[in-house]
């Protein structure tokens, strides 16, 4: 094939082609043109249908709108009717009401009329009455006179002739109404206060045993003493510097002595030694590790023994430091009695009394358990147990009441209530009863002989006699010396002796006795 026939089927193919775009283009102008004129029937057919439906939507609102504004004026008008019903009702209400005032108003009128005539009349009745007793006082007075004329006597001198007369009648007989009352009055009191302490002392009952100021340890052999005391006296030496008490070691068979005015350190000293007995190892470190553990011991059984006093008492709501003041009355002895135990007995006798008389029986049981608490410590602090038991007192914020039975016990200072009184005739009871408290012979006579030297030592004093075992002495005075004015200061004076130079359970009565005879012979 030649390249002319090349050329023109090359010329013949792209003249197809561009018949084909150019058919392509026409066949497309002609489908767009179709679509367009498709679409603007659908747009002017969508504005009718659009313009129809706004038609139809402004019909339907006005018609709504109608609806709507009928609706509210038939509400408007109910709501007016309803309204005008109520003032209506309103008005007829107020004016029921004003026609009630109205009568209340006239009512009150009248009643005020008739109050103030009566008033008015009250008055002129006032003044009659006036009238009247004026009219009787005149009458009165010219009684008197004629009365003071006829009598020749004024009115106050024929009363005080009755009240001279009226008294001389009668003061005897008061006088012995008054007198038989009194001797009534203390004849019952005192009956009753028997009654009271009889009855409280038969109803607690405890038994005694008496307690001394050394502790006696048992040993299995008498080999153990030398053990005890140890090389050149170096395990004696330590017990006696750590518990702080003397060990006797004499020809006693088998026991050793521990001596000490502190009974919790003979205690501990006590109990280390029975622990290093026990152990059979004795030295210098060995004792100090037994006394640590006996002081331990101790501690605990003074808690244990405090709590046990509240608790059998029904004592509540006492400090802690007071119920370990307490335990250590455990080991703490007065004339042979233990305190503790004398102290658990004043807490029952007082409340005894307490609620016979109808006291507060807590009140007066805490006050007798506590009233010698002081005791615990007087061996380790000045002051007597009185100060030092007032002092704890205060310290762990117990009552008035129970601070002043605690110093008044022994009459230091006054009394202030019935229970501080409870308290002290409890403590002497509790003191006073057989075996409750001991002294040696010895002791007991020394004290017998310097009471009696005391008394007679004072000028005037004839005789004196130490009674009812040292606790009352009577004192004969001669009448020349010592005069009836005398007998209460000479009674104070020897007094102040004993409590000053002796040293005694309880109280001494002093008794002042002074006769005068007249002596004559008829011939």
């Amino acid at each position: 094939m030649s390249t002319i026939d090349k050329w023109f089927i090359g010329i013949a193919a792209l003249v197809g082609v561009i018949i084909g775009v150019v058919a392509a283009v026409f066949y497309f102008r002609k489908g767009l043109s179709l679509r367009q004129k498709k679409l603007q029937e659908d747009i002017v057919k969508a504005e009718a249908d659009a313009e129809k439906l706004v038609g139809e939507a402004q019909r339907s609102a006005e018609s709504r709108k109608r609806e709507l504004l009928l609706q509210a004026k038939e509400e408007i008008t109910k709501a007016k009717v309803d309204l005008e019903r109520d003032v209506r009702e309103r008005k007829t209400d107020l004016a029921k009401e004003r026609h009630r005032i109205d009568q209340k108003e006239e009512t009150l009128d009248k009643k005020l009329e008739g109050l103030e005539q009566k008033e008015d009349a009250l008055d002129m009745r006032v003044s009659d009455v006036l009238a009247m007793e004026e009219h009787a006082r005149d009458l009165e007075r010219q009684k008197v006179l004629e009365l003071e004329r006829i009598s020749s006597l004024t009115v106050e001198d024929a009363k005080n002739l009755v009240l001279d007369q009226a008294r001389l009648e009668y003061s005897h007989d008061m006088a012995t109404l008054l007198k038989q009352m009194e001797e009534q009055t203390r004849a019952e009191a005192d009956r009753k206060a028997k009654d009271i302490i009889v009855s409280s002392i038969q109803r607690y009952a405890s038994d005694y045993v008496s307690e001394v100021t050394v502790s006696v340890v048992s040993l299995p052999n008498d080999e153990m003493k030398g053990r005890i005391i140890g090389r050149e006296g170096r395990n004696i030496r330590a017990i006696e510097t750590i518990t702080g008490v003397d060990l006797i070691i004499d020809d006693t068979p088998e026991a050793v002595i521990l001596s000490s005015f502190d009974p919790i350190r003979r205690e501990i000293a006590r109990l280390t030694i029975e622990k290093l007995i026990v152990d059979g190892r004795i030295h210098p470190a060995r004792i100090e590790e037994m006394a640590q553990k006996a002081k331990k011991e101790v501690a605990q059984t003074i808690k244990t023994e405090g709590e046990r006093a509240a608790f059998d008492t029904g004592i509540i709501g006492l400090h802690p430091e007071i119920i370990k003041y307490l335990g250590r009355l455990r080991y703490r002895t007065s004339y042979g009695q233990n305190v503790l135990q004398h102290s658990i007995e004043v807490c029952w006798i007082t409340g005894m009394m307490a609620a016979e008389l109808g006291f507060d029986v807590t009140l007066a049981k805490r006050a007798g358990l506590l009233h010698d608490i002081g005791k615990a410590a007087d061996f380790e602090m000045e002051g007597s147990h009185i100060e030092l038991g007032a002092d704890i007192a205060r310290r762990y914020k117990e009552s008035p009441d129970v601070i002043n039975a605690i110093m008044s016990h022994h009459g230091d200072v006054e009394a202030e209530t019935l229970i501080a009184v409870l308290v002290a005739a409890a403590d002497a009871i509790s003191a006073a009863r057989p075996g409750a408290r001991r002294e040696n012979l010895e002791t007991y006579i020394k004290r017998i002989q310097k009471l009696e030297e005391i008394a007679t030592s004072f000028e005037g004093v004839e005789k004196s006699y130490a009674i009812q075992a040292g606790r009352e002495i009577r004192v004969m005075v001669k009448p020349e010396i010592v005069g009836d004015p005398d007998m209460i200061l000479k009674a104070r004076e020897i007094c102040k002796r004993i409590e000053e130079e002796l040293d005694y359970p309880g109280q001494i009565k002093v008794s002042i006795i002074r006769e005068t005879r007249a002596t004559e012979y008829a011939k």
